[in-house]
């Protein structure tokens, strides 16, 4: 039998390890790779040993979106899964968007990860019950040109970049860090920032900061299992 070939990026090698057992006990698929940031994987993709990648919204690098959104552009037959610990009612959509074709919570990885590639390998969009509900009442909302979904989540005016950078800074870190991190410029940092603070009518970075810290919190707590 011919195995599908997966690549995983993940920038946590015992998951990856974890991962790696899951797939490779399939009779029909099996891990090619493994890499941990954007370039590696991109890197690995070029190797054309890849039929669909497995992968995280936080890599070691930048946001697993920038790679979601490469391999749409670059490598349009290879099917990208979204594989991450980041609530799916925050980032799913945003993953759609870039050209994921599934979203799985990793706590509902033991359980439903095959099921999820196969799904995504037949040429299916891969969502759990409760994300297929969301995205229908998001589009039912816009249907009768409601905002409701705006209201509820407020964030989602910002940008998959601004996010990210909201994110960073509600984990602490400061702009030089951001900007290393994301092999940014500091004072490009600053321009998201200033964007940000616009976007949700912040007075001060102070107030954007103690936001963003409440906002990262709200979210470790929510990706609890069993929370």
């Amino acid at each position: 039998m011919n195995k599908t070939k997966i690549l995983i990026v993940d920038d946590h090698p015992i998951f990856r390890k974890g991962l790696v057992h899951l797939i490779n006990d399939e009779e029909d698929m099996t891990v090619s790779g493994e890499a941990e940031d954007v370039f590696s994987a991109i890197q690995e993709i070029k190797k054309e040993k890849t039929d669909m990648v497995v992968a995280d919204i936080t890599l070691k690098d930048t946001s697993g979106l920038e790679l979601i959104k490469y391999v749409a552009d670059h490598y349009p037959k290879i099917p990208v899964l979204i594989l991450s610990m980041h609530d799916e009612t925050i980032y799913a959509e945003r993953a759609l968007k870039a050209g994921a074709k599934g979203y799985i919570m990793k706590q509902e990885m033991t359980e439903n990860v095959a099921e999820a590639i196969r799904h995504v390998l037949s040429g299916r969009i891969f969502l759990s019950a409760r994300m297929n509900e969301k995205l229908l009442n998001i589009l039912f909302n816009k249907s009768r040109n409601c905002d409701d979904a705006a209201v509820s989540d407020p964030y989602a005016i910002l940008s998959d970049r601004e996010l990210e950078i909201f994110s960073l800074i509600g984990r602490g870190f400061k702009r030089k860090q951001i900007s290393e991190k994301l092999n940014l410029n500091v004072n490009t940092v600053g321009t998201y920032r200033e964007r940000i603070k616009e976007k949700l009518n912040f007075d001060t970075s102070s107030e954007m900061t103690a936001m963003a810290i409440r906002w990262v919190q709200d979210i470790n707590i929510a990706e609890k299992p069993n929370s």
